[in-house]
């Protein structure tokens, strides 16, 4: 998904201004790096494309238990910035799993788009983005962030599922990234849309790993759900 957003920025002709923000932000490695690409089932769930804001809620809305005390542990983890999405830059963030043939594709494919339709520079909806090849959610509510500075929602690639899954920051266990971003944005603060993404995928580089998670290292063991079955 990185490999469209990175060319972007790379396109010949120069490019507007969303797309050098978003190629000086990877170069200077504040873009999360490639995630395992995930299986073509995940486009059964629909994508909403713009947060809608949240109607007022009669009562308290729900809540996951001690999340703000997970949080915050979870930045004092992060504050040293050496997971390796904190050190990668434009070079490495295109996703290595992704066939050799259809990296060339998508890249010619998405600079022909942008120069025709954008003049060199890159949508400003999430709508448009996830319609350039190679381009799903995750890349493109980043893309907004970085890009255009505007927070449209959380992007949630396999570590942020992974992770909010363990903590129980969901109501049910949710199987896909597009339904786990749903349910986080339904009780999540929006000021806090925009650290997610990297906190959790750093986190989960480091320490909360897909198998055999270090939770004897991790500050949140005495309170994490998970953490009893490993």
């Amino acid at each position: 998904m990185y490999r469209a957003a990175a060319m972007c920025a790379a396109a010949p002709g120069g490019g507007g201004r969303a797309a050098r923000r978003l190629g000086a932000a990877r170069a200077g490695g504040r873009v999360p790096s490639a995630a395992p690409r995930y299986s073509r089932r995940t486009r059964r769930v629909p994508i909403a494309y713009e947060a809608e804001p949240r109607p007022e809620s009669p009562g308290p809305t729900w809540e996951p238990e001690n999340w703000r005390q997970q949080l915050e542990r979870i930045r004092e983890m992060r504050r040293h910035r050496d997971a390796p999405v904190d050190e990668m830059g434009v070079d490495k963030c295109y996703d290595t799993s992704a066939p050799p043939q259809n990296k060339v594709k998508y890249i010619k494919q998405t600079t022909a788009i942008l120069k025709q339709n954008y003049g060199g520079d890159i949508p400003s909806t999430v709508e448009e983005l996830v319609k350039l090849p190679g381009v799903g959610p995750k890349m493109a509510h980043l893309a907004m962030n970085i890009a255009w500075n505007s927070v449209s929602g959380i992007a949630v690639d396999t570590h942020v599922h992974r992770i909010t899954n363990r903590l129980k920051w969901v109501k049910k266990e949710t199987r896909y990234p597009e339904e786990t971003r749903v349910a986080l944005e339904d009780w999540l603060p929006r000021d806090l849309w925009r650290e997610i993404n990297w906190l959790l995928v750093g986190f989960g580089q480091q320490t909360c790993l897909p198998v055999n998670p270090r939770c004897k290292e991790c500050l949140n063991q005495d309170i994490c759900p998970a953490a009893k079955r490993f």
